[in-house]
């Protein structure tokens, strides 16, 4: 296993599970379960032992291996500066292990064989991936200056689409130029590298970047925080660099053309940053300043913001397989309850997984009528002249 010789240097301090503040547990599989062995130390000493042969790899073993949402708090918090860039990449390289063996929870197994088969993790017919863009006057790429990338959350998903169609409506307004591939597109494949299946994650990219190269793509938007881990960070390994954006520092860079109406009720907002924009690409700027333009919102945080931000619990494939589960101690319902404590009445979100994972949160925890969960460009549609 590829990091095997980093596994028996955790000595257990716990930082791992916590944000840089020590206010409460961060990595969302250990607060969801409150297990040692669900912390990324105890997923290390449990790797440990099934290389030294002390233990199978049970079907509880797979569980809290893919219950990694990848959220990189671990990476972020670890006190040994020497291997805390290879945590998460252990991890996987674990859960890739197990997948050679066929050794994965039947929700991972799911998912991947509808990555593999149908090219998203739905299930559903690669013809209906452009059906969110029906009647928004959004073109197919063809010589525009930026490739406009959905995702698969954004195709498919009917929250997704909604959130799809209103960055879409707000890039046409500012008049940037742009198109879809549409149904020549596949998933960016971020989830099933996450899950540990590179060799799909390598057939899914090399998909995309063949299209990419044959329209001359250079510069893409994306939609997903995912899919901008993805395309900007691994697409290159395999010969696909292009100048990667996610929607919100294109918006940033555009807001002050905008005309707002002033007259509007003022709204009380906290932003949750999602963990492929932080944590992962340093990107914690763009929607508070795109928010901060905004006549008559102000921006309440949460104690857990920017690299201590706590994940929805949809990372690492999460969102399909939902091993987490949405209880009481979920990551998401425990996101809604802080953000609640804010007093903001809106939370704000840049990415359409965390929309899903965090309204589905609200609805559980019956608090629709007390915060809202919004989108960046949702907000700043309804505050436009």
């Amino acid at each position: 296993m590829k990091y095997a010789e980093i596994l028996h240097r955790c000595f257990r301090c716990g930082y791992c599970k916590l944000p840089g503040n020590y206010i409460d547990f961060n990595c969302p599989a250990y607060a969801a379960f409150r297990f040692e062995t669900y912390s990324p130390g105890g997923r290390m000493w449990l790797l440990r032992a099934w290389l030294d042969e002390k233990i199978k790899p049970s079907p509880r073993f797979q569980e809290i291996l893919f219950s990694c949402t990848a959220c990189g708090n671990c990476v972020e918090q670890c006190a040994l500066a020497k291997i805390k860039d290879e945590l998460l990449l252990a991890f996987t390289a674990g859960k890739e292990a197990l997948a050679v063996e066929g050794r994965v929870p039947p929700p991972v197994r799911d998912c991947l064989t509808k990555l593999q088969k149908y090219g998203n993790p739905y299930g559903l017919a690669g013809k209906k991936r452009a059906d969110w863009a029906v009647g928004t006057g959004v073109e197919t790429f063809s010589d525009q200056e930026f490739l406009f990338f959905p995702g698969d959350v954004g195709a498919f998903d009917s929250r997704g689409q909604e959130i799809a169609r209103s960055v879409t409506i707000l890039l046409q307004r500012l008049g940037v130029s742009f198109g879809i591939l549409g149904t020549r597109e596949v998933s960016d494949g971020n989830e099933a590298n996450a899950m540990g299946e590179s060799d799909l994650f390598c057939l899914l990219a090399e998909k995309n970047i063949r299209q990419f190269h044959k329209l001359h793509v250079k510069k893409i938007i994306t939609l997903s925080p995912h899919g901008f881990n993805a395309l900007k960070n691994d697409y290159p390994t395999l010969g696909g660099s292009y100048k990667v954006f996610h929607y919100t520092q294109v918006l940033a860079k555009h807001t002050g053309s905008l005309s707002f109406e002033k007259n509007l009720p003022e709204e009380t907002v906290t932003y949750h940053d999602p963990c492929y924009l932080g944590r992962h690409n340093g990107e914690y700027g763009s929607a508070r300043k795109v928010l901060t333009a905004l006549p008559g919102v102000k921006i309440l945080e949460m104690d857990r913001s920017l690299q201590n931000a706590l994940c929805c619990g949809g990372g690492g494939g999460n969102l399909f397989t939902d091993i987490l589960g949405n209880g009481p101690e979920s990551t998401a319902q425990n996101r809604v309850t802080e953000a609640l404590g804010t007093d903001a009445h809106i939370l704000a979100v840049s990415c359409p997984s965390c929309a899903v994972m965090l309204e589905d949160a609200v609805k559980s925890t019956n608090l629709d009528g007390r915060i809202q969960v919004r989108e960046i460009s949702e907000i700043v549609n309804n505050r436009l002249n």
